[in-house]
């Protein structure tokens, strides 16, 4: 199978990055091009539940400080893939809804494959908060390469 066109959400852990990598090496032997996705969660408007609200103007500011964190580190991530050769894209989106941005993105942007991180968790952990990885390999469209 060819994949011309490779998604790889990364959320800026040490586990996304080998997931990076590895979509690098990947898009390097197939001559592919690469998007790298960062998904930045919406900055809480309550804390602890309501004892604390922020006004709007702090939370658009908090999250425009996490998109501009998240545009530096995607820099790199694009000198990485040059490095090898390879094209890389980027997009960053703000959303709670990070797997079903992932696959999204992928159902917009024409991926044909999704790289990305599974961060480990095993037992009640990943019962009990799951995985974004689990929730799109659940609901993604295209195949998903997990990378441990």
């Amino acid at each position: 199978m060819m994949f011309q066109h490779i998604l790889v959400p990364t959320d800026g852990t040490d586990f996304s990055y080998r997931a990076v990598d590895s979509a690098i090496d990947l898009a390097a032997e197939r001559h592919s091009e690469l998007l790298a996705l960062r998904v930045v969660p919406r900055y809480a408007a309550h804390y602890f539940d309501g004892i604390s609200t922020f006004v709007p103007e702090e939370i658009a500011d908090a999250e425009a400080q996490l998109v501009q964190i998240a545009q530096e580190t995607m820099i790199s991530l694009v000198d990485r893939a040059k490095a090898r050769g390879v094209r890389m894209t980027t997009e960053i989106a703000v959303s709670d809804a990070i797997a079903e941005t992932i696959v999204a993105v992928a159902a917009n942007r024409g991926s044909d494959l999704i790289v990305m991180a599974s961060h480990g968790r095993s037992g009640f952990t990943r019962l009990f908060v799951g995985s974004e990885t689990d929730q799109v390999l659940s609901h993604s469209k295209v195949p998903v390469l997990v990378v441990r």
